[in-house]
Formats: structure tokens, sequence, C-alpha cells
């Protein structure tokens, strides 16, 4: 697997928090992105279900965490983390989690800075 398809397929998972709880979304998607790439399979789905009791988003969080397992190489999961976990910081203007300031791109309504 590319590494553009990996990043492709860690910003598939942080869309699975977006539909809840806004007051603590920085933390919960670092903590998503770590479980995503280098948890435990349970450990990821109870990550989204804390957000998200849609069948149909916790099954396609499933299928996606086993596409991760089995697709991506240790190196591959080691370059992801570092990237997005190691390096990025986030800054949401919770209540609403509306950002728009620089380097926001995307459904991710916040800012990442690098």
């Amino acid at each position: 697997m590319t590494r553009a398809g990996a990043l492709l397929l860690l910003c598939t998972a942080l869309l699975f928090i977006m539909g809840g709880k806004c007051d603590d979304i920085c933390p919960a998607s670092r903590d998503t992105v770590d479980l995503f790439i280098s948890g435990s399979h349970e450990a990821y789905i109870e990550q989204v279900e804390k957000y998200n009791q849609n069948s149909d988003v916790l099954e396609t969080a499933d299928t996606l965490k086993s596409c991760v397992d089995e697709k991506l190489t240790a190196e591959d999961k080691q370059d992801a983390l570092s990237a997005l976990v190691g390096q990025a910081g986030c800054e949401c203007a919770c209540g609403a989690c509306v950002g728009g300031g620089r380097g926001c791109q995307g459904p991710i309504q916040g800012t990442w800075r690098w």
C-alpha cells in the first residue's frame, strides 16, 4: 500500500468521530488515529462507538481497521504515526468545533498546525 493510500485511510477513520460530541474532539482525534494505526481492532471499534453508534458507521470502521491491519506494513504504520500523531497539534474552537483558520481543510473543522 502506498503512503498516500495509508493517509487516505487515516482520514477516513477520523470521519467516524465527527458526528458526535465536540468538546473533546481534538484529543479524541489523536487517540483515534493512534488506535486506527497501531491499536487493537477491539480498542479502535470501542473508540469509534464513543462518538457514533450508527451500525453502518461501525461496520465500515470494522472493515477499514481490518484493511489497515492486513495491508499496512510496520514501516507504513510508523511513518503515519510520526506524521499525524507526533508532529500535529490540533486547535479546536469547540462548542461547534468550527475553525476556518490556516490549515483547516476537509471534514475536520479544527486547525491542524504542522
